[in-house]
Formats: structure tokens, sequence, C-alpha cells
């Protein structure tokens, strides 16, 4: 992981003056896990979840509320000022600072959308199936969330095929018995062509 961490501290500033990395994939494709692995690698970089950001009215028509609250602030060298959604409350909390770092994470299924795309330095997605996805989050949530699933699914479906975030990755992510696999993602990478495997060992060489 150190040897994508070190990858990223390279790369020039994309919004003001910090590199936003976006990390997107399917719903249930492991993506909070990686972001939090690669935060840690990154010295404790932030992590903005989209979950904050999304609603159960907004699943994904997020993205005005993110570009003022986050984005703007954050453009101009402030400190972003968000309110995390509380999906069991189903309301707004009290804002939450996110002053400027080197690099900011931004996890979340649609963290590469066309809208927030000009604003990343690297996007990576989570390279695991859709329905593989659905049902490990399934899983995950248990038979209480079935009828939100049925709602997300739809919805994941429609955004993905309007909006689709893919085919924009620098890096592809795929998860591995230890640690991860990293691949040149279709939008391509400055960097040389070839596998990463990103474990808990020595760190490897790009």
């Amino acid at each position: 992981m150190h040897a994508l961490a070190s990858r990223i501290r390279r790369l020039a500033p994309s919004c003001g003056p910090v590199r936003l990395v976006g990390v997107d994939g399917h719903a249930g494709s492991g993506k909070s896990t990686f972001a939090g692995r690669l935060a840690g690698a990154l010295d404790g970089a932030p992590v903005l979840r989209l979950d904050d950001i999304a609603s159960h009215e907004e699943l994904f028509d997020w993205t005005g509320r993110l570009l003022r609250q986050v984005i703007g602030p954050l453009s101009r060298g402030g400190t972003a000022r968000y309110s995390p959604y509380d999906w069991r409350g189903r309301r707004f909390g009290p804002p939450r600072p996110l002053p400027p770092a080197p690099v900011i994470v931004v996890e979340g299924v649609g963290a590469g959308r066309r809208a927030l795309r000009p604003h990343l330095a690297l996007l990576l997605w989570m390279d695991l199936p859709a329905e593989d996805s659905w049902s490990r989050g399934r899983a995950r949530d248990g038979e209480e969330q079935r009828e939100f699933w049925h709602g997300w699914v739809e919805a994941e479906r429609a955004h993905f095929a309007d909006d689709p975030s893919r085919p924009h990755a620098n890096l592809l992510v795929r998860q591995c018995p230890k640690g991860y696999r990293l691949l040149p993602g279709p939008a391509g990478t400055a960097e040389p062509d070839g596998p990463l495997t990103l474990g808990d060992g020595p760190s490897p060489v790009w």
C-alpha cells in the first residue's frame, strides 16, 4: 500500500492545495475498507465518505451539496464544512469541518462522477462485478435492509448507466487473498504499465 501512497504524494494538487483521490465501485465492493487502508498508508489522510453526503431522498442527486459544502471551499484553500447524514435518524447532523490536507480520499458510489472528476488527482475503481458486490452488501447488512437494497440496486443501475465511473478510472483495484492487486485503468495512468500487488509485507516497487 505504501507504493501507491508514494505515487499519490507525487501527484499535482487537483482541488486547491489538495490531492483528491476518488475510490469508486459498486455498493459492497470493498471501497470503505480499501479507502481506510489507503488513508492509513497516507499517514492518516482524511476520508470523506459519500454516504455522509447522500440521503434516503437523494441517493445520487447530491452533486450540488458536495460542490457547495466541500469542493468549493477546498478549491479556494479553505476548510470545508459538511453535514453528515444520519441514515437511521433520517436527518443531517451538525456541520463537520474538513480542513485542506495534502491528500483527501473521497470514498463512495459515485466518487468518479463527471462533476467530480475535474477535481480528482486520481480515480480508483474497485473491480468487483456488480452482482458480486451487491451480494456481499446484502449479506453484510442483513434482512432488515432488504427493502432498502432493492431500491438501491435500481438507483445504482440508473446512475452508472447515465454517469459511468469505471471508463474513467486510472487504476483498477482487485482484492486478493492477501492485499490488493492494482492494474492500469481504462483512462490510463502516467506510471509504467503493469500490475502492482499491495499486501501487508514490504512495499512493492511500482
